[in-house]
């Protein structure tokens, strides 16, 4: 008997009247509960702008990339899905318009349409759903969850949106339409305003699209006349219009979603089977969110956090989930302060950074604010404060302890200061050509890379306490990076003659991953050229980053 070909079924999830809603979030949180029924899931993010992928844009202007173990960059969302699913995700999860004309382009240059007038529609669009399926294939999915990017109504995003409605025409019985939508509450009426959704509902109606559930956003449950109201205007029954009020933590939506049967209605409108999700392990973990007794503070010193007159927290979004996945384990609650690397600079380290549990310096580029975190990695080292320094952090850490200790005293990055005759952290070698060419995007080492890690070092007990090896039979981890300079190994000698450890190295190419003070010199000082915060899941913390909070906890508690 022929094996039955698998039937995939499809929901794009939109975003309606304002960005910023939590598109991704509920996305993930309806892709978790479906796994957790049974079903194989695979997500797909399309973005609207024209970058290939997110590696090139400054993380002010779009928060932090969030990079792939495949080396991928991309948006913040991807992060979230393998958060919520426990999965990597890589290069066929994540779309730029970008890609989606490059393609079609390069493929037009080489007489692949045999002449014929290429427009955006079909061709544009046809490469959207050309992806969609691939992926459902590729993947062996039961249903894709393709979320668009940006808000209904724009422009830039005109062409997912006809896509989606070209797969609707075509598959009726397998696809459906899930729009998240804000609906306000001004502080002068005290009731909240259904027009604006009404609006995008109309919005994707005049694109020939109709939702089949409407997840309206805001600060508290929507109440049954709001639904009813809804539901009357928009042409939808009023059991589809699902409420997602703010909540104290991301990762309590999926139980919200599930409280009000969301996945049981999308399982039927798709006419596939309706299991009950296994949310055990979700349930126990969210209330694990809620039982810190105790609090710490860290200071991040970085350079990333201003928007204007505003402050954000996405520049850092992965170290901050990693931070936050890392407390509720070890059951403390942790108060972050932002610190600006170019304050540092400008006065006393103590005076601005005070006296934290811990300090992290994380991923920074160029010469702005590095004298401030070459400062901040000084003082946790001389006033024994647990000190993290991710990629860039650890690169100035080695600049701090080679002008204190070994006293080179013009030690520096060849990246700000290409003339210092003891240039501690150099140029990958390859990458110097590729610099020459301006080639910028997708070229820095990125990615999952092997390092063996040396036995009797921290490192080695940090990855053996919470089982972190790839293989511990080989002392072997991976770590993701993104960088483009390395510790030079011409002074590694230097540094572990005079106490500085070089404890994990590159298993290829022999460069160093992890440095460290030992345990019975400093309680924890610890810079690792990979990116262990985007490796962080809520249900399996990175141990670098449990380890860290540990030390801090018995860093003089702050209650």
């Amino acid at each position: 008997m022929p094996t039955r070909k698998k039937h995939t079924k499809y929901i794009f999830v939109s975003g309606g009247v304002i960005s910023g809603i939590g598109k991704g979030t509920t996305a993930a949180s309806i892709a978790l509960l479906l796994k957790s029924a049974g079903y194989k899931i695979a997500p797909i993010k399309f973005e609207n702008y024209l970058n290939i992928d997110a590696g090139t844009i400054n993380p002010i202007e779009h928060g932090d990339p969030f990079l792939c173990e495949d080396g991928t960059e991309t948006d913040m969302d991807i992060g979230t899905y393998e958060k919520f699913l426990n999965e990597d995700m890589g290069e066929d999860n994540f779309v730029t318009i970008g890609k989606i004309y490059k393609t079609v382009i390069d493929k037009e240059r080489r007489f692949e349409y045999n002449g014929e007038d290429v427009e955006a529609i079909p061709y544009i669009t046809d490469e959207i759903i050309r992806r969609i399926e691939s992926l459902a294939k590729k993947k062996g999915a039961d249903i894709v969850i393709i979320e668009l990017g940006g808000t209904a109504g724009e422009y830039q995003n005109i062409f997912y949106y006809e896509a989606s409605r070209m797969m609707t025409l075509k598959k009726p019985e397998d696809v459906i339409h899930i729009h998240v939508s804000y609906v306000p509450t001004p502080g002068h009426l005290g009731e909240p305003k259904t027009k604006p959704t009404q609006l995008s509902v109309r919005t994707l109606n005049s694109m020939g699209i109709q939702p089949d559930f409407i997840i309206t956003r805001g600060e508290k449950y929507l109440d049954q006349r709001r639904k009813d109201r809804l539901a009357l205007f928009c042409n939808m029954h009023n059991d589809d219009i699902i409420s997602s009020p703010d909540l104290p933590s991301v990762y309590e939506i999926p139980l919200v979603l599930h409280k009000q049967e969301l996945d049981k209605k999308i399982l039927r409108k798709l006419g596939l089977k309706v299991k009950a999700p296994k949310l055990n392990e979700w349930i126990k973990f969210v209330d694990s969110t809620k039982n810190a007794k105790k609090t710490i503070e860290i200071a991040i010193v970085g350079k990333y956090f201003g928007t204007g007159e505003y402050q954000l927290k996405d520049s850092y979004a992965a170290l901050f989930d990693a931070i936050d996945h890392a407390s509720w384990k070890k059951g403390v609650l942790i108060k972050t302060r932002w610190v600006d690397a170019e304050k540092v600079e400008a006065e006393e380290a103590e005076k601005i950074i005070g006296k934290p549990n811990g300090i992290i310096v994380p991923i920074g580029w160029g010469q702005r604010g590095a004298e401030g975190m070459i400062k901040a990695a000084s003082y946790a080292r001389e006033n024994k404060i647990p000190y993290l320094g991710l990629c860039y952090g650890m690169q100035l850490a080695a600049v701090s302890y080679a002008r204190d200790i070994l006293g080179f005293k013009d030690a520096n990055t060849v990246e700000n200061n290409k003339k210092s005759k003891h240039p501690v952290i150099y140029f990958i070698p390859s990458q110097k050509e590729l610099l020459k060419k301006r080639a910028y995007g997708g070229t820095m080492r990125l990615g999952g890379w092997e390092a063996f890690v040396k036995k009797g070092t921290r490192a080695y007990e940090i990855y053996s306490k919470y089982n972190g090896f790839k293989d511990k039979s080989k002392n072997l981890t991976s770590e993701r990076h993104r960088h483009r300079y390395e510790f030079n190994n011409k002074f590694a000698k230097d540094f572990e003659n005079n106490g500085f450890i070089i404890s994990a190295r590159s298993v290829n190419e022999n460069l160093v991953e992890i440095m460290e003070l030992p345990k019975a010199v400093h309680p924890f000082y610890l810079g690792t050229q990979g990116h262990p915060e985007y490796k962080s899941r809520p249900l399996l913390p990175h141990p670098i980053f449990l380890e860290f909070i540990e030390s801090c906890m018995l860093s003089n508690f702050k209650t």
